[in-house]
């Protein structure tokens, strides 16, 4: 089969198409024809090794010296059931179904091979691959955090990074807590967060942008990247503040997957994709995401049927 491999740590160029050999599912296993997978920033920290200095060694220890031991990165992917392990019980081959792979990765491939009890569910029916592989990574972070912040007593929640992948459902999925949402986003991605339904939008590329952000009861990092002493300020007397970066690794729930698909087939959330590439473009795709561009989620297209949405 047709995949790509991470041969060394560095610059998008070190991942290559390569042919290998075709997983094969154990007793507990699926084994998945791939339609999608995504470029996430679990994908793009582990080719570049992008930790801080002090844990460069601990994580080649654990990862892979040289390259990951896992060479074929993705860590979500939408596809298709072809074969099950004999002890195999709630798929059957023919299911469509898409996967929050984690430290397994394996969605740069035509076929992976997934445990039945890690996070893996069948997709929304409305849903292109494209669309799936869009949900699980920014969907189940978003619900980890979201019962860290107990949004049970809340009312306004201030987003940084709304435009990404995380912070795209961050605003769909606090619209269904019943939350006033003011989003920070830059200001080429206004419109797109505005049509998510924030309920305010702020562009921190203008200057003194700050000052138009007041408290708030919750405030969410979906970036990672922001000032946290700066952000904590704009917490409310008895709110909470969250980060994607600091506050622990998000834990992946096959019953998020269940309230993500009812979300999604009945409108209520929407897949937000900036560009499809495919497999063959996989150091293109990567290039992009380095260059912080890009909004939403960046696809990688397996096989032709993916889909783009408009």
């Amino acid at each position: 089969m047709r995949a790509v491999i991470c041969t060394a740590y560095g610059p998008p160029n070190v991942l290559k198409l390569r042919e290998v050999k075709q997983p094969v599912p154990k007793a507990s296993e699926l084994l998945i024809k791939v339609h999608a997978s995504a470029v996430h920033s679990g994908d793009r920290r582990l080719r570049a090794l992008d930790v801080p200095a002090a844990g460069k060694l601990p994580m080649r220890v654990v990862i892979g010296f040289k390259a990951p031991r896992q060479p074929i990165l993705g860590v979500v992917l939408a596809g298709e059931v072809v074969a099950t392990g004999n002890r195999v019980q709630d798929f059957k081959v023919g299911d469509r179904v898409y996967a929050l792979t984690g430290m397994r990765f394996s969605g740069y491939a035509e076929y992976a091979c997934i445990k039945e009890t890690s996070c893996v569910g069948q997709m929304p029916r409305n849903a292109s691959f494209a669309e799936a592989a869009s949900l699980p990574f920014g969907g189940t972070t978003v619900l980890h955090f979201f019962r860290k912040l107990n949004l049970k007593q809340a009312k306004t929640i201030l987003i940084y990074g709304a435009s990404g992948a995380v912070g795209s459902l961050a605003v769909q999925i606090a619209k269904q807590y019943g939350l006033h949402v003011t989003a920070v986003c830059s200001g080429r991605h206004v419109e797109l967060v505005e049509g998510l339904g924030a309920d305010g939008v702020v562009d921190y590329t203008a200057e003194g942008y700050d000052a138009h952000l007041t408290t708030y009861d919750t405030v969410f990092d979906a970036s990672g990247k922001i000032d946290k002493r700066a952000a904590r300020k704009h917490v409310g007397a008895k709110g909470a503040f969250r980060s994607v970066a600091g506050h622990g690794v998000a834990r992946a729930l096959k019953k998020d997957l269940i309230l993500l698909n009812e979300w999604f087939e009945t409108g209520k959330i929407k897949a937000v994709i900036d560009t499809v590439y495919s497999l063959e473009e996989i150091v293109v795709a990567h290039r992009y995401v380095d260059s912080g561009r890009k909004y939403g989620n960046v696809i990688v297209s397996v096989v032709e049927d993916s889909g783009k949405t408009d």
